[in-house]
């Protein structure tokens, strides 16, 4: 069964959130950390390779049309959702 993701990381301070779309979380996040500090990319720029939160779909038309919903977010009410399953906002993966 295939799978897509909707996750949310962090960089190191917690100070900025990055919301994206992949079938491996694992493998997204560490290609995040492989291109932290490029300023080509909005995660690699700003260090948003912690992962916080991770929702799983069977349609990627379903995941990323919550990925925009999630964009359109205030940051307050991403952080609500965050805490919902990591209310300490532990990393996820190593």
């Amino acid at each position: 069964m295939f799978g897509y993701f909707v996750y949310i990381t962090t960089n190191p301070a917690r100070t900025v959130l990055y919301i994206g779309v992949t079938n491996s979380v694992q493998q997204r996040t560490a290609q995040h950390f492989q291109n932290r500090g490029l300023a080509e990319n909005f995660a690699g720029k700003y260090f948003c390779y912690n992962l916080l939160y991770v929702e799983k779909y069977g349609d990627i038309k379903a995941a990323i049309g919550r990925e925009k919903e999630l964009k359109g977010w205030t940051r307050a009410k991403k952080e609500a959702l965050i805490a919902t399953v990591n209310p300490n906002w532990e990393f996820l993966l190593p």
